[in-house]
């Protein structure tokens, strides 16, 4: 009866999540999840505490990097950098694809892949119509900028919010997490470039006249708030490597620095502090808590447990074996039920799993590959992705699901072998 209950709640849930009919709000829902889940005893309140302990520094870490990210692409920031590397592409049609491709990982790694999906691939759709590129080559690099977002979102904790749950869960401090995650992150970034131009490789342009592109310069709105982010970026870095050693959460760091910004910024002709402030995802802080209060009620009817069994059944057979079979997991379970109720429910089992604790802490980080890249085999496979495509379509690009998921499993599956692979092998030089 029970576990009817846990599974029957979690899926209702999970298909208005989806669907959002009417427009219904992800965090009314998940939060009207979450009191049904207690009215029926499902979950006690110490587990919606327990909920709380979790996710509260990741979600309003998320919330700081947006509100920074909205900032800096008000004020030009983002254009600024794709002018950039469209001048140094110098016409070549290939250059320019792969430089793109570089762009968009730095941008998920310092911005949060929602940033460099969100913000990034508008500003590649408008510059591919200024240097007159055919509708294919325009759709292989908007294609390109959505799959490098959550591809390359893997190196640090604040590139992806699966990250930050992930490191907070296993209390994974921000510099070992970097130690582990950037070479990794390199190799699937490698592999991503590589099978998109395969994929797309009669679709990119050969040459790309820069004619008609204006100089990077000319993107920056405000100077001084665009010299002012230099600093308070840098600072910012500083503080999530010293977040390790003083013990403090990462949200401090990141949201001193969004305040930061937002005085600086609050002058500004091009910054409107008011609306972007009720812009920033607040609904991601609610969602994430009643989303995983809907998620521990699958853990204590056992569920989760039962899937640790499954894990270590696979560990059984290796560290590779382990590795990757968690990823692949957390990959197929992402792409079918979200990313972000998968990542908690993963992380549970693994912490079910019966095997040594550095292979916890190595399947930990399999997790995090698969649910970063897991929801590049479908639309729903991200809420972002979800959004990315609904910007598309405003501007006159209209991806079909039939489409997305054609291409999504066939760029995904080879890339994520070949980064689960490397962790492996990077996990066992660092021993």
């Amino acid at each position: 009866m029970a576990v009817g209950l846990a599974v029957g709640l979690f899926l209702i849930v999970l298909v208005l999540i989806i669907a959002q009919p009417r427009g219904l709000s992800i965090g009314w829902t998940a939060l009207g999840g979450a009191l049904v889940a207690l009215l029926l005893g499902i979950v006690s309140w110490p587990n919606v505490v327990t909920v709380v302990g979790i996710v509260w520094d990741a979600t309003l870490t998320f919330v700081a990097v947006i509100l920074i990210s909205l900032i800096l692409d008000a004020v030009g920031f983002f254009e600024w950098s794709a002018l950039h590397m469209i001048r140094l592409a110098r016409g070549h049609g290939i250059r320019l694809f792969l430089l793109l491709g570089v762009l968009g990982a730095l941008v998920a790694m310092f911005f949060a892949n929602d940033g460099a999906a969100l913000i990034l691939t508008p500003i590649v759709y408008e510059q591919a119509k200024a240097l007159k590129l055919d509708p294919k080559a325009t759709l292989a690099l908007i294609m390109a900028s959505g799959f490098i977002a959550d591809t390359t979102s893997l190196p640090l904790v604040v590139s992806n919010l699966v990250n930050i749950v992930s490191a907070g869960y296993f209390h994974l401090g921000f510099g070992s997490y970097a130690l582990r995650m950037v070479p990794v992150d390199a190799v699937a970034l490698v592999a991503s470039l590589g099978v998109l131009y395969l994929f797309y490789r009669r679709s990119l342009p050969t040459t790309a006249s820069t004619a008609a592109v204006p100089a990077p310069a000319s993107a920056i709105k405000d100077p001084r708030v665009f010299r002012a982010a230099w600093i308070v970026l840098g600072l910012l870095l500083l503080g999530y490597f010293a977040s390790q050693f003083v013990h403090w959460p990462v949200a401090i760091f990141a949201g001193g620095a969004a305040v930061g910004l937002l005085v600086i910024a609050h002058r500004s002709p091009v910054v409107t502090i008011p609306p972007l402030i009720r812009n920033a995802p607040w609904k991601i802080v609610v969602f994430s808590i009643g989303m995983y209060v809907v998620v521990f009620g699958l853990r204590n009817v056992g569920l989760t447990h039962l899937l640790g069994t499954v894990l270590t059944a696979l560990a059984a057979h290796g560290d590779f074996v382990g590795i990757v079979g968690t990823g692949v997991v957390g990959a197929l379970l992402s792409s079918v039920m979200n990313n972000m109720p998968t990542v908690l429910i993963n992380a549970l089992a693994i912490h079910d799993a019966a095997v040594r604790p550095a292979l916890h802490i190595a399947m930990a980080y399999a997790n995090v590959v698969g649910c970063d890249l897991g929801p590049k085999f479908t639309p729903i496979g991200s809420l972002a992705t979800l959004l990315w495509l609904h910007v598309l379509e405003r501007r006159g690009v209209s991806i079909t699901w039939g489409y997305y998921v054609r291409v999504g499993i066939t760029l995904t599956v080879p890339v994520l072998l070949i980064t689960l692979a490397a962790l492996w092998g990077w996990s066992q030089v660092l021993g």
